[in-house]
């Protein structure tokens, strides 16, 4: 999957570089997290009634879109309890000897955090399910009729798993959280609070205004919002004064090409080639991938979220399809046969 290497500017997938600036804006505690207010309050409550009873708490799913505060609830749950974290991803985990070997590591209480959980390879998973409920794994020596099965405890822990494709889970997976929760994306007002907090950390001076500028801008994405805010802060110390109000923030903006709706120039591509190559659709995921020069799984995971979110573009049993919307965005009139009502359902059927 090559979603995360995409390399647009306001991606919610976190690139390697960004690693420490994002750390650094990580809230620490349940009381800084900001919004998510149920899936908090909820998590706090489980949490205070395991330690209450001194024992670790039930495994946590975690579901939701790249960027919204998975990882960073992971360290919370971490840091609240006062115990160890391990991360690591699904991709990472190739064998069940992998998994048996952090598992066998971990010291009691424990959290274990695997990122991209659903893409996990199966026989690791099998050998996650009996950790997971009876702290114990099976591991397998030898091959064929002379292979033995070797029992190994494991301490008791806590599993956090993310996913932004929920529904990828294998059904005795989802069925051994005890805890599941999806996070929302968030709302400007929110952004606007957090963006606040990032400044104060970053040392940068921002206007209520700068803040709602770029908050527009930002997805209902953290992730996206704190890189925004990090790319006009360059902006304003080389340009301006150094302070981020409305005019610098639009002209920082301009400049990294992120428009008023927060569309990047993948996101544009794949609707000026919707619109103007394939006549506003519908088209094949594939076939848009190479019009745009992006691998398919960087245009789905990507882009469409957004796009359809926005309502400028609809996924359909024939394909992609662009609404009339996406026609206005890029200044062009949509043809008759394009309804001007509400954007298409999101329809998540295979392409054809």
């Amino acid at each position: 999957m090559t979603a995360p290497e995409a390399d647009g500017l306001v991606s919610a997938y976190a690139a390697p570089e960004e690693s420490d600036a994002e750390a650094t804006l990580r809230p620490k505690r349940l009381s800084e997290f900001i919004a998510q207010h149920r899936v908090r309050e909820q998590l706090e409550l489980l949490l205070h009634g395991a330690m209450r009873r001194g024992s670790p708490p039930d495994h946590i799913l975690l579901s939701g879109s790249p960027g919204l505060g998975k990882t960073t609830l992971a360290m919370i749950v971490s840091a609240e309890l006062g115990v160890g974290l391990r991360l690591t991803s699904g991709p990472a985990i190739e064998r069940s000897g992998d998994l048996a070997a952090i598992l066998t590591s971990l010291s009691h209480g424990d959290v274990l955090f695997i990122d991209e959980i659903h893409r996990m390879a199966r026989p690791a998973e099998e050998l996650l399910y009996s950790a997971m409920e009876d702290f114990r794994v099976d591991v397998v020596v030898g091959k064929g009729p002379g292979a033995t099965a070797i029992p190994l405890d494991v301490e008791p822990f806590t599993l956090v798993g993310a996913t932004t494709r929920a529904g990828l889970l294998t059904g005795p997976m989802r069925d051994r959280f005890g805890f599941v929760g999806h996070l929302d994306f968030y709302e400007p007002a929110e952004l606007e609070v957090l963006l606040h907090r990032s400044a104060r950390i970053l040392g940068v001076q921002v206007t209520p205004e700068g803040a709602t500028e770029i908050a527009g801008r930002s997805r209902g994405t953290p992730r996206i919002a704190n890189r925004l805010l990090r790319r006009v802060r360059d902006f304003a110390e080389v340009r301006a004064d150094g302070v981020v109000d409305a005019t610098v923030a639009k002209a920082a903006l301009r400049v990294y090409d992120v428009d008023d709706l927060g569309l990047d120039r993948l996101d544009r591509a794949v609707l000026v080639a919707l619109v103007d190559s394939f006549g506003g659709g519908p088209v094949g995921l594939s076939t848009l991938a190479v019009a745009v020069g992006e691998q398919p799984d960087t245009v789905e995971e990507v882009c469409e979220p957004f796009l359809v979110r926005a309502g400028l573009l609809a996924r359909t049993p024939r394909g992609r399809v662009a609404t009339a919307g996406a026609w206005r965005h890029l200044g062009r009139k949509p043809p008759a046969t394009v309804s001007s009502g509400p954007a298409a359902p999101d329809l998540f059927s295979s392409e054809p």
